[in-house]
């Protein structure tokens, strides 16, 4: 006996086949235009003629099936209705459905190129089983106006066999090649040359092939035959690569009457925020990066992102910045016919060790900037909120540069700090071109003891410095002088930061001065 997959994994695939004419009749029901019982087919351009591409079902019963001539469909049926092939049309109309689909699980990717694939062992519990979430998941989708064949089975090549090429249904666990066994050979979707040779060979049928030897088969059809035919049976999976990453922790709730009411959504995030909260303080995590989904009970669904400065596990200051974020939209939320489903996702866990206080108080200080950063973030959006790092530079117009606020960039190094305090050493408004003064100093060398700025002349009263600050020699350019700054105060208060371009006698004998910022 060969092996089989794992039991515990479990596969939902859902075929769509008449998904380009279900989009069109979707499109002419929401329009409110008069629905038109003719047949209706979708042409395109291939092998140098215009075939069909796909029928809807009225077409298919008359023998207007994919791969006709539309020549010779119109022909047969002149009254029939007639739409271009939009493969854009579709592809966004089947990442709709993914997207409402991702109520029942977040492990689901579009499976090509009319369908969906869902792994649902981890969540079959929460509909009360396989049978109870099949059947809701259908009947939602019939509701929409899609016509749909779905199964259930132990390995991904096994559902999506039994949807396509099968009756649909649930086979129970470690059945598939029982299940399998009546389909014909071209559930295995292999090139139409091989179908040919295989039943050329006298092989129509899964049951024709499951008991011969796989190295034959192989040899003689080559080694993807028999990598398909082993995922029919049962016998190997490849797990699915999910369409949108994987959240570290989630949270869900949901409605048996859909909620739209703005208080209605705040009670129910807030209870999901002590519910995740819970779950990242027991495995000892925070999360910085937060998603909330609404799912509205007509399919649509709304998705808001979330960023925290620093790893958050508590309830209240999570729900202040959801409702932040919610109350900052430029697009609100638009509930339509209410909400049936809200989830509050993690996406990705950090370690969030107790925080330990410092003797200065420090850490106070940090939280409390963390978290005016988190809700100016959540209000006016995270590229909103900028702080400066370090660059790799000496000249203070090079030595930072701006990144938002909750990115995790670190730059160069440490900034220098002042002593607890003492003034800053650099001013907190730096002009972004050094701008000429003319100074009178008592040596070249020496400090300012005046100097015209901007045609008004400031007596210096008072003068720290100089801080010397040699050139970026490693930085393309021509700015090559050494900088000596002074932090200067006028007879009226007034405090600036001036600095001489170049060492006298050393580098010049033409000294000339610059003002670079200003003090508060």
């Amino acid at each position: 006996m060969r092996p089989t997959a794992s039991a515990s994994r479990r596969y939902l695939a859902v075929w769509f086949p008449f998904l380009s004419t279900d989009r069109l009749h979707r499109q002419a029901a929401q329009s409110g235009g008069r629905p038109d019982d003719a047949p209706l087919v979708i042409v395109g351009k291939s092998e140098n003629a215009l075939r069909i591409v796909a029928s809807d079902l009225a077409a298919v019963k008359i023998g207007l099936v994919p791969g006709l001539s539309f020549a010779d469909a119109r022909a047969r049926v002149p009254q029939m209705q007639v739409a271009d092939h939009d493969p854009e049309g579709d592809a966004a109309l089947i990442e709709r459905i993914a997207d409402w689909a991702d109520r029942y699980t977040p492990v689901l990717a579009i499976d090509p190129p009319d369908g969906l694939m869902l792994e649902i062992g981890g969540s079959v519990h929460l509909f009360g089983g396989e049978a109870a979430l099949h059947a809701d998941l259908s009947a939602r989708l019939e509701t929409m106006g899609l016509a749909l064949r779905s199964a259930i089975a132990g390995t991904r090549g096994s559902a999506r066999a039994m949807a396509r090429f099968g009756p649909g249904g649930i086979v129970p666990p470690r059945q598939e090649a029982a299940a399998t066994a009546r389909l014909p050979v071209e559930a295995l979707e292999v090139e139409p040359s091989t179908v040919l040779a295989l039943k050329r060979a006298g092989m129509r049928r899964i049951a024709d092939l499951a008991e011969r030897p796989r190295k034959p088969l192989a040899a003689r059809f080559g080694a993807d035959l028999t990598t398909r035919l082993a995922g029919l049976l049962g016998e190997t999976d490849t797990p699915l690569t999910p369409r949108r990453h994987l959240p570290a922790f989630l949270a869900e709730m949901r409605f048996a009457d859909p909620i739209g009411l703005l208080e209605d959504m705040s009670a129910a995030l807030l209870a999901l925020s002590h519910d995740l909260c819970m779950r990242l303080e027991r495995q000892g995590q925070g999360g910085r990066a937060f998603e909330a989904s609404f799912f509205r009970a007509d399919g649509t669904v709304r998705r808001l992102s979330l960023l925290a400065g620093r790893p958050l596990r508590k309830a209240e200051p999570l729900h202040r910045l959801i409702m932040m974020r919610i109350e900052g939209l430029t697009d609100p939320i638009d509930p339509g016919f209410g909400f049936d489903m809200i989830r509050l996702s993690a996406l990705a866990g950090d370690a969030a060790p107790p925080i330990q206080s410092r003797l200065d108080g420090s850490e106070e200080a940090e939280a409390a900037l963390a978290e005016l950063i988190d809700r100016l973030a959540a209000r006016f959006g995270a590229d909103a909120v900028e702080r400066l790092v370090p660059g790799n530079a000496n000249v203070p117009e090079r030595a930072g540069f701006a990144v938002p606020a909750l990115s995790d960039i670190k730059g160069a190094g440490p900034w220098r700090r002042p002593m607890q305090g003492a003034p800053p050493m650099r001013p907190l408004f730096l002009f972004s071109r050094p701008q000429a003064v003319e100074v009178v100093a008592e040596v070249p060398d020496g400090p300012p003891r005046r100097f015209r700025w901007r045609k008004v002349l400031h007596e210096v009263v008072a003068s720290e410095g100089p801080e010397r600050i040699a050139p970026d020699w490693w930085l393309p350019g021509k700015d090559r002088r050494t900088r000596d700054y002074f932090r200067v105060e006028d007879s009226v208060g007034q405090r600036f930061w001036l600095f001489r371009y170049g060492l006298y006698g050393r580098e010049t004998t033409d000294v000339r001065w610059f003002i670079h910022g200003v003090f508060p």
